[in-house]
């Protein structure tokens, strides 16, 4: 008895571990959650991306054209304290109708630790998702409902950093601090494009909308429309130390990476195999470095298309094909850029002989843990 309870102990913090790590899948059997590696719909065909900017609307038509399209999203789940006790936990969010068959998209984080997703519409009916899939490096989930008829859908605006200007006025929309009643609205600019941050666990995000917008908890998975009413980014991160500043993930990194969830269940990535820190003052005096910016190679993964394409720890990428790379942030956009199995020119200093090189690597497929 003793040893299956120390195997119960051993099971669960396994199991503690290894979740949330990466992209997932769960889907809904019964009354039992059931882990896999399986697409949505491997057959899907996207038919929610606009190329151009609509006319702008309204005030009252902009409300009717985006409320009906943004649900909330409940969820329940179990977490564990010191001596593995369980402890119930719940929280709310919100969504965007993707498909008029139920494909909603969200955060990775509002979906993270759940064992139970609710999905409620804007007319009030409640769905409990069936299946849901996401992906921790850009924060982006997708859940699937079994509505009885076809739904209203948003359009995301293709290419949004290339398509807003600075002082846009946006709109953010979402289940605001869960207050009953729909949704909340709040109306703002945009104060910066392509910004990246880090989350609190560690995650960098890159080619943000920043916007003075108030974006607050419950706000995460909800859009940030322009004035035609498309979905130019999906709110993600409010800076907790300041007023006014709110974060958004753009369609340039939504799009493909929906894409990626609902048709191949995890996100393709491609992967350099490489840990680097950008180029500060204290790293180039402290290596004694000739350059000024780029990203500083602490460590490199064996056998991964950096090692084979000669690359060391020590040494600073400058540039990706025919991308500038100044910061550590620019080479994962950069990453954002290519596919795996795409074969790309690097061009380095190499801290060894103390001379700028140039390479060529073929990308990888990053590991999903």
């Amino acid at each position: 008895m003793r040893l299956v309870k120390y195997l119960l102990i051993v099971l669960m913090i396994l199991g503690i571990v290894c979740g949330g790590v990466g992209a997932f899948l769960l889907t809904r059997s019964g009354d039992h959650t059931i882990a896999a590696d399986t697409p949505i719909n491997a057959d899907w065909k996207p038919i929610y991306v606009d190329d151009e900017v609509g006319p702008a609307l309204s005030k009252a038509q902009l409300v009717e054209t985006v409320s009906i399209v943004v649900v909330s999203i409940t969820t329940e789940g179990v977490s564990y304290d010191m001596f593995y006790r369980p402890i119930p936990e719940s929280g709310a969010a919100s969504g965007i109708i993707i498909d008029p068959e139920g494909y909603v998209v969200t955060n990775y984080h509002v979906v993270e630790d759940a064992t139970t997703l609710t999905v409620t519409l804007s007319d009030g009916r409640s769905y409990d998702a069936v299946k849901w899939v996401g992906d921790e490096e850009t924060d982006l989930a997708v859940v699937q409902i079994s509505p009885e008829e076809d739904l209203p859908y948003a359009h995301f605006l293709s290419h949004s950093l290339e398509k807003l200007s600075l002082l846009e006025e946006v709109v953010a929309v979402g289940n605001a601090l869960a207050l009953p009643g729909g949704p909340t609205w709040t109306a703002g600019v945009v104060s910066y494009l392509g910004r990246s941050i880090e989350m609190n666990s560690g995650v960098v995000l890159d080619d943000l909308i920043q916007t003075d917008t108030a974006i607050n908890s419950g706000n995460s998975g909800g859009p940030l429309v322009n004035m035609a009413g498309q979905v130019v980014g999906i709110n993600t991160a409010v800076a907790s130390n300041a007023e006014n500043i709110g974060f958004a993930i753009s369609t340039d990194t939504a799009i493909d990476t929906i894409y990626s969830l609902v048709t191949e269940g995890s996100q393709s990535l491609a992967w350099l195999g490489v840990n680097t820190v950008t180029v500060t003052q204290s790293v180039k005096s402290q290596y004694h470095l000739p350059v000024s910016s780029g990203a500083f190679i602490v460590s490199v993964v064996s056998g991964s298309p950096a090692y084979l394409a000669g690359l060391r720890a020590y040494d600073v990428i400058t540039k990706v094909g025919d991308m500038a790379i100044t910061t550590s942030q620019d080479l994962a956009s950069a990453m954002q850029q290519h596919s795996p199995g795409e074969k790309v020119s690097i061009t380095y200093y190499d801290y060894s002989r103390q001379q700028t090189l140039t390479t060529q690597a073929t990308l990888g497929q990053r590991p999903s843990g």
